[in-house]
């Protein structure tokens, strides 16, 4: 299966809004990122005992942890109404101050991928998030005044994919940064059997487990190899997904035993036989797979870098002699070689 089908945020046939009713609505029913929760709980426990707002929080991991899943949660446990919006989508400055301005005290206003916020729009930001209040510019020229708009106390939820290009202002009035990190294989099977019971899927333990051992540590990406396999189930006839239907499902869209998919293992084979190994840099790597640099680092390293299946150093990048056994290739690397990549890191 392919990365996009994976990921992708708009599914066909309403698949997204089915998985959208299978996210936790409360702190308690959040299975996993146990630190996280543990943050969450007593900052909000904090700020509804002083019956204030919640500081501002910035969520940062690889996609499809529960960034978005943790803001909504926070607005049900804060009894607040969420507004959301994304980076890409504020172009302009007055499509924020238009969503400030309309903003009511103890609200939420969730930015996802917030660090690819315009700077104009980002420096409307800093004194909304800090001082609750928006500076206006008005009769520019030699007449030019200030005014200030107050605004209504609030929280910003920002999460980013990408933490280290937030600029250093804006990072620094996140009040809670919290990372999260791929989930053990037995949150994910917890994470999966509660997904099954939500869906009415008959659904063995044996075959809970292969699809958690598959999901790369993301339970966005265990949710929709659970509807495959329920599909996959359906068609073949068979009244209960077991271990091995689910293996036949998931090796029938190319998801191997150690949740790899083909960009992955064509990933690690580009490197292997093509850089002897590494190091070579990503924009070597994308030119190569006809892929976007973005889509490498974004959405294909973190996880083999979690995994042991990749190294990243300053001259580039390198699969690890674990990469070279599950693909069964021999390790053929060349410390010699060294591919020139200004654009790396």
């Amino acid at each position: 299966m392919s990365r996009q089908a994976l990921l992708a945020s708009e599914a066909q046939n309403g698949e997204e809004s089915v998985l959208s009713t299978l996210r936790p609505r409360s702190l308690p029913e959040y299975i996993g990122q146990k630190r996280v929760v543990e943050n969450l709980s007593i900052a909000i426990r904090a700020a509804r005992g002083r019956g204030e707002p919640l500081e501002h929080v910035l969520f940062h991991g690889p996609p499809g942890l529960g960034k978005t899943t943790l803001a909504h949660v926070i607005a049900a446990e804060m009894e607040a109404t969420i507004v959301t919006s994304s980076g890409p989508a504020l172009a302009r400055a007055a499509d924020l101050v238009g969503i400030l301005t309309n903003l009511k005290k103890g609200d939420i206003l969730f930015i996802d991928e917030i660090h690819r916020l315009p700077s104009v729009v980002e420096e409307y930001l800093y004194p909304a998030m800090e001082d609750f209040a928006i500076d206006f510019v008005l009769d520019p020229g030699p007449h030019a005044r200030t005014v200030r708009l107050s605004l209504a106390r609030f929280t910003v939820v920002g999460a980013t994919t990408r933490a280290g290009l937030l600029t250093g202002p804006l990072r620094d009035r996140f009040g809670l940064s919290l990372h999260l990190g791929f989930y053990t294989a037995g949150d994910l099977s917890t994470i999966v059997r509660r997904s099954a019971g939500l869906l009415g899927i008959p659904l063995s333990g044996e075959a809970a487990e292969t699809i958690a051992m598959r999901s790369r540590g993301t339970p966005r990406i265990a949710n929709r190899l659970l509807k495959r396999v329920r599909d996959f189930a359906q068609v073949s006839g068979k009244p209960e997904v077991d271990e091995d239907t689910a293996v036949e499902a998931m090796d029938l869209h190319g998801v191997d035993e150690a949740g790899l998919d083909a960009l992955d293992r064509e990933y690690l084979r580009v490197i292997i036989q093509q850089y002897s190994g590494g190091p070579v840099g990503v924009s070597a790597l994308a030119a190569t797979l006809h892929e976007e640099q973005d889509t490498l680092i974004d959405m294909v390293e973190p996880f083999l870098l979690a995994a042991g299946f990749l190294n990243r150093t300053s001259r580039g990048r390198c699969a690890t002699p674990f990469a070279c056994r599950h693909l069964g290739l021999p390790a053929t690397t060349r410390p010699d070689l060294f591919v020139e990549d200004q654009a790396d890191e």
